[in-house]
């Protein structure tokens, strides 16, 4: 299903590397994805962080879908979700982005 994976639209790409056996296999990745710029990424919400919250709760109330939680991340350039709402992260606001995005 289409916007349910922070790689949907990743172009597919191969290499071909020794396969430790005198041959050779082909491998098959994805590209590098880049997320949008959070600078120019449309936020509907702000969320500050309270004790106990999770990224998936977060995405299910603002963003109608647990496993949207990636959208989250991206428009806060997190690479790490739990940093994001972990107890060190207690205060913070956090951008919650439109759907779609």
């Amino acid at each position: 299903m289409a916007g349910h994976s922070r790689y949907d639209g990743a172009q597919p790409a191969t290499v071909v590397v020794d396969d430790g056996a005198g041959g050779l296999r082909e491998v098959a990745y994805l590209l590098t994805r880049v997320p949008l710029d959070p600078a120019t990424t449309p936020v509907v919400a702000w969320h500050r962080v309270v004790p106990d919250d999770r990224l998936d709760l977060l995405a299910a109330r603002y963003l109608g879908d647990p496993a949207a939680a990636w959208r989250i991340c991206d428009a806060n350039l997190a690479l790490d979700p739990d940093a994001l709402v972990g107890p060190d992260a207690e205060g913070r606001v956090i951008a919650i982005p439109g759907p779609g995005v």
